[in-house]
Parts: structure tokens; sequence; C-alpha cells
């Protein structure tokens, strides 16, 4: 325990470097899966130690100790961490239980009013077209989830333009983005330094619906161009107010992490060939995931194997 419980710890510290690389060079639905199961894998494994480290603390606590039929005398000699580290990991542990419920609460709150905003909206084929000049458009999660244009959008983009942008919010629908959206920001709200790793969805996500319309489309230049045109027409004139901060579209503009994906380096991807899954990278980050699970549960092992050892000498 004395190195492993400190494992999912500094594999947070280095998983943000690996954020743009993956976002950057690996196919987008890779990358999108990559960098979730990152966030959520060593959020959970970063609040797993500091809740171990924590309770290294505790059995310290005569009363506690009592409790748990445990030595409080023997565990200050037999424990591996400091009183001190002890201490700042269950404050640490607790602010992370605080933020990521909170995170947990709003997101469940915002998409449950997305759903019910969305089942309120008329639409054929699932398309809701909004009378305001601004353009813009977005997908708004529901069951069925919409997607929302306004009549300004429609008149800024020619009849395939349009095409591609439905395709494009339509595959943010279908793949379920918004899921992966809440799950990253879950994980970094467990962990803060993991903030780059749901920054980076934010991006892939974009890209993912963009290769969707591409092949759609059968056009990327054409996918391109439409990207550029409707950001530099919604850059021009204030979007319409969103129904819910759970909406996510073409421009890429959505919640509080919306520098995420700038429009011009998708233009860039559209017009290079498509990203394969780049190899090195995934075995990386499943190393990387891999390590922090086992750590984890070593050092899980390790506190198992102390408790009774401190048992044993009460």
């Amino acid at each position: 325990m004395r190195i492993a419980v400190y494992v999912p710890l500094l594999l947070s510290l280095l998983a943000p470097l690996g954020a743009r690389p993956v976002s950057e060079r690996c196919e987008p639905r890779l990358a999108t899966w990559l960098l979730t199961a990152s966030s959520l894998i060593l959020g959970a494994a970063s609040m797993i130690s500091l809740g171990l480290l924590a309770v290294t603390g505790l059995i310290r606590i005569p009363l506690l100790a009592h409790l748990g039929h445990w030595s409080a005398s023997s565990a200050q000699h037999t424990d591996p961490a400091q009183l001190s580290v002890a201490l700042i990991a269950g404050l640490l542990l607790g602010g992370a239980a605080i933020a990521a419920a909170r995170m947990l609460w709003r997101r469940v709150r915002t998409l449950a009013a997305a759903a019910m905003d969305a089942a309120c909206m008329p639409t054929r084929d699932g398309l809701v077209v909004m009378e305001d000049e601004a353009p813009d458009a977005y997908a708004l999660p529901g069951l069925p989830g919409r997607v929302v244009i306004s009549t300004g959008m429609l008149h800024v983009l020619d009849d395939t333009e349009n095409e591609i942008l439905l395709a494009h919010e339509r595959a943010h629908l279908s793949a379920h983005h918004y899921a992966f959206v809440a799950l990253t920001q879950l994980g970094a709200a467990a962990n803060p330094l993991l903030r780059p790793l749901a920054t980076a969805v934010t991006y892939t996500i974009e890209r993912w619906a963009d290769e969707n319309a591409a092949t759609a489309a059968g056009d990327r230049m054409r996918v391109a161009r439409t990207v550029g045109k409707a950001a530099l027409a919604a850059h021009r004139a204030p979007a319409l107010a969103r129904v819910a901060g759970a909406a996510l579209g073409i421009l890429g503009r959505r919640g509080p992490l919306a520098s995420a994906g700038p429009v011009p380096r998708r233009v860039a991807a559209l017009l290079a060939p498509p990203l394969g899954r780049h190899p090195a990278l995934t075995a990386a980050t499943a190393a990387i995931l891999t390590a922090a699970t086992l750590a984890t549960a070593e050092a899980a092992h390790d506190l198992h194997l102390l408790l009774r050892t401190v048992g044993a000498w009460q």
C-alpha cells in the first residue's frame, strides 16, 4: 500500500498530457471512448485511493478503532501513511465526493429537463424549426430527442448544407454524445486533474458527428465548408437561448467547457484523410487504465491485511 495507493493519483497527473494527442490523432469515436473511460476509471481510482489513505487515519482514533475491534496503538506503528497525509486525503475525498454528487445531480436535472422540453416540442421526423433570425442548430436529448434549427440557419445554408447539418445533429442523438460529456465531467468533478480529458471529449464528439456527416454526404470538403460557414454565421449574430445545458450543436459551443472544440481544428481534420485507430495511443491508454485498476486493487488488499494485523494485535 505504501506505493500502490499513490499510483492512481500519479497517473491522474500524467493522463491529461495524453488528452490532446488522443483527441487529435485517434479516430473520433475511439478517442471519445478512450477519454471517457480514462476519466471515469481514473476518477474512481483516485477517490478510492484517497479513501484508503483516509481509513489509515481513522483507525488511529481510539473510539473508531474500538468499534472495528482494532488496536489504535498498533495502528500508529504499522500504518504506512503519515497521519497528516491521511487527514489531507480525507479532506480531499470529502471535497471530491461533494463535487461529484453535485455534478451528477445537475446533469440528471439537466437531462430530465431536456427530455421534458423535447417531448413538448411539436416535430416532424424529429426536426424542430424555431422562428429566430439568429443562425443556430443543436440536438436536444430526449425520448426521443429533437434536432432544433433556427430559421436563420436554414436561410444561411443551402439545401445540401442543411442536410449535412441535420446529419451532424442526428449523430449527436443517435450516439448519445451527451452521455459521454456527462460521464467525463463526472470524472473531472471527482478529480479536477482530469478536466483536460473532459474538455477533449467536447471536441471529439463534435469530430465524431462531423465524420458521420461526411460519411452521409460523401464529401468531406463540403462538410468542412458547412461547419465553417455555420460557425461564421453564428459569430455574426447572437444565438438563440438554449432550452437546456444538455444541448449539443454543430458549433461546438455547449456548456462550461466550450473552448474544447475550436472550429478551425475540425475543418482542418475534415480536409485531411480520415484518422485511424492509432494502436500505440490505444495501447498506452489501456496500459494506464490497467495500471490504475491493479494498483487500486493492490492498495485495497494491503489495507485489508493492515486491518487484520491491527485487529490481531488488539
